[in-house]
């Protein structure tokens, strides 16, 4: 049986279901797009200038964001990602940070299969300037990647990579090269691609 809502109840839902469809239309008339109810609540740039104290960073709303961070100008971090800088994180300038990314620079392994004897482990990670990190990549505590790096959608990083790699799989590891040219245009080359020993 259903509880039937006093008036304070009422009057508290009819005003969030009218803010929540303001906000929806406000954002569909702007970016041609529905959002879920929670990236409404905040401007994300506004979020990415409190949090990393420039103007042009994007930080989504659903963002879970802790620890030290740093960002590069330019850079845009989606829906539903985890950055956990509680080891360290720098993250460069003119990055694409994709929607359910981990970059986590601690992990709970040793902790939990001793019991709660051994503690945290934490290390620094680094992602250069110009990267791209895929939708659902994972990557791990005191990890290095270079900068105009690509890492593959679903990808798990423990490694360390040069300036210019493609990065996928499980774990991860260098699958091509990102070429620019003079002209600034970009060249993905896989290493099934025979082009790529010649790079």
């Amino acid at each position: 049986m259903k509880k039937k809502l006093n008036f304070i109840e009422f009057f508290f839902y009819k005003t969030l279901i009218s803010l929540a469809n303001k906000l929806r239309d406000y954002t569909y008339a702007k970016y041609s797009r529905v959002n879920p109810f929670i990236e409404d609540l905040t401007d994300w740039k506004e979020r990415g200038k409190y949090l990393f104290g420039k103007e042009n960073v994007t930080v989504y709303g659903s963002s879970n964001i802790s620890g030290n961070i740093e960002v590069g100008e330019n850079t845009w971090i989606g829906p539903y990602t985890a950055l956990d800088g509680s080891g360290g994180l720098i993250i460069g300038k003119n990055c694409s940070i994709s929607s359910k990314v981990n970059i986590v620079s601690h992990d709970t392994i040793k902790w939990a299969l001793s019991g709660g004897l051994e503690g945290y482990e934490h290390a620094p990670i680094r992602i250069g300037d110009n990267c791209f990190i895929g939708t659902g990549a994972f990557i791990g505590k005191g990890v290095s990647i270079g900068n105009n790096c690509l890492v593959a959608a679903n990808s798990v990083v423990t490694n360390d990579f040069d300036d210019f790699s493609i990065i996928g799989g499980i774990p991860g590891k260098k699958i091509g090269k990102v070429l620019v040219t003079d002209d600034k245009k970009v060249k993905l080359v896989f290493n099934s691609d025979s082009n790529l020993k010649n790079t």
